[in-house]
């Protein structure tokens, strides 16, 4: 099993704690809880989270931003939240996940972004900067993202930022992902 991406021995820990550097549209912070109205509405909303079990409870966004700040802790890394460099407007979140498949934990990137912005390819431009980070920053081997069969959208973001489908899979919870990945 691997183990998740851990900083290299002798490099400062706060380098690993910082998010991702801005593109030129978007910008990442770590998610607190005066973000739970953003990140409820985000996690609520069924149009987003379609590819899902469910939409999240405001009480589950609640734990998703206390999940996030374990991972800033523990790992030095998480999702992030997302918003307009421009303006400050919230857009999404976007990160890196220590994520077990079939046995095997794998650094996933992840990203959601709100409906009404879906389409102008900020989910791209968050993950590739996402990408780069685990590769020149956390010094990552191998990505992945861990994507329903039917989710087209996140497929495209994956293959558009160069994680190429590599093979079928079951996530933890019994449903059925296609797996994106590759070497970094």
């Amino acid at each position: 099993m691997n183990a998740p991406v851990q900083p290299d021995e002798g490099e400062s820990v706060a380098r690993h704690h910082r998010p991702p550097a801005p593109t030129p549209r978007l910008a990442f912070r770590q998610m607190t809880q005066d973000d739970l109205d953003d990140m409820a509405a985000l996690l609520g909303d069924p149009d987003v989270m379609r590819h899902y079990p469910r939409p999240r409870t405001r009480e589950e966004a609640l734990a998703w931003i206390d999940w996030n700040q374990g991972l800033y802790r523990r790992q030095g890394y998480g999702l992030w939240l997302v918003t307009l460099r421009a303006t400050g407007e919230f857009v999404g979140d976007c990160g890196l996940t220590p994520q077990e498949i079939e046995g095997v934990t794998e650094l996933e990137v992840g990203y959601r972004v709100r409906a009404d912005l879906q389409g102008h390819g900020y989910a791209t431009e968050a993950a590739a900067a996402c990408r780069d980070h685990a590769r020149d920053v956390l010094h990552a081997k191998r990505l992945v993202a861990i994507i329903r069969p039917d989710n087209r959208p996140s497929q495209r973001v994956a293959e558009k930022i160069g994680l190429p489908f590599e093979r079928d899979a079951i996530s933890r919870s019994g449903l059925p992902v296609h797996i994106h990945a590759t070497p970094l």
